[in-house]
């Protein structure tokens, strides 16, 4: 009898336990479908998109942010950080001791070996990219659940949406008959725009900017649409502006829009109205979506001259 007393003391002590580490649980389906779990602040980070690394140091997580993606070395907080590459030997990440490792969906489905290892090894691979505003907060948010700064997240969000507010207060004495016509580019080489739910599309129209590509419909879930010449030609006439995106994405010159066959025909390139802007500042889910608001409602509101 005492044995067995002794046996459900312990039961129930097991019990009350796993109760008390549910209770202390987290968790999320990321964006190709996996359940992340934890319980405690991810303290060893590893971001392989600029996106998250750029986020993570805007939440104060300089010493926690152990390996980053190349191209982040002029941000404030990731010079001299060990730099890690989805095509390196997964021992390389091992030798880091991560206990998360931020990718993107594509990461996740173009490299699913490099997942399998970083998981086997029991570091949490959690993929993230956020396409719209509303999933641009849900993504700050966690982040900053994932490591202990929720609220740093929430004063994110809230500055963020604060700074909007100023923006859009800026360009809300403009009447709807002044507001520049726009073409968005975002990939030259195949007439693309951006989907009209996209933050490009916000940062365009918070700006002061009217979305001539509004139909558009966009790739495979993503923030980049199909258009295609003969529809952008048939908005010649209306097209005040023609603004491209520019950086890894899309290398483009204003010379190779403004000489692109037919293109002559259109109103913002016979007026000298072809702008380009860095793509950091309209696609990359980060604060400096408000830098590429005031940026674009300065080129928007310019006066016609010299292509830029």
């Amino acid at each position: 009898m005492r044995a067995r007393a002794v046996l459900c003391a312990l039961f129930v002590c097991l019990v009350l336990l796993a109760a008390k580490a549910r209770a202390g649980e987290q968790s999320f389906v990321d964006d190709s479908g996996q359940t992340v779990r934890w319980s405690k602040p991810f303290g060893r980070v590893i971001s392989l998109y600029p996106a998250h690394t750029e986020n993570l140091l805007a939440l104060g997580l300089d010493a926690e942010l152990v390996g980053v993606s190349p191209g982040v070395e002029d941000l404030p907080g990731a010079a001299g950080k060990p730099v890690f590459s989805y095509h390196d030997d997964p021992e390389r990440f091992l030798a880091a001791g991560p206990d998360l490792v931020l990718v993107r969906p594509m990461i996740e489905r173009g490299y699913p070996k490099l997942m399998e290892r970083l998981r086997g090894w029991g570091a949490a691979v959690v993929s993230l990219q956020p396409h719209t505003m509303a999933e641009l907060y849900d993504y700050w948010r966690k982040l900053g659940s994932l490591t202990g700064r929720a609220a740093q997240a929430e004063e994110m969000v809230r500055a963020f949406q604060a700074g909007v507010e100023r923006e859009e207060r800026q360009a809300a004495g403009i009447p709807p008959g002044k507001r520049p016509r726009v073409f968005f580019e975002s990939i030259h080489s195949r007439m693309k725009t951006f989907a009209p739910d996209s933050m490009a599309v916000f940062v365009l129209t918070a700006a002061g900017g009217v979305n001539l590509a509004s139909d558009a419909r966009p790739v495979r879930g993503t923030n980049i649409a199909e258009y295609g010449k003969e529809r952008i030609l048939s908005q010649a006439p209306e097209m005040d502006v023609y603004l491209a995106q520019r950086g890894t994405m899309n290398k483009v010159e204003v010379r190779d829009i403004a000489g692109e066959s037919g293109f002559a025909a259109i109103k913002a390139v016979a007026q000298g109205r072809v702008y380009l802007i860095d793509e950091n500042l309209v696609s990359r889910p980060t604060p400096r979506l408000l830098q590429g608001i005031a940026r674009l409602r300065e080129l928007l509101y310019t006066k016609p001259g010299a292509a830029r």
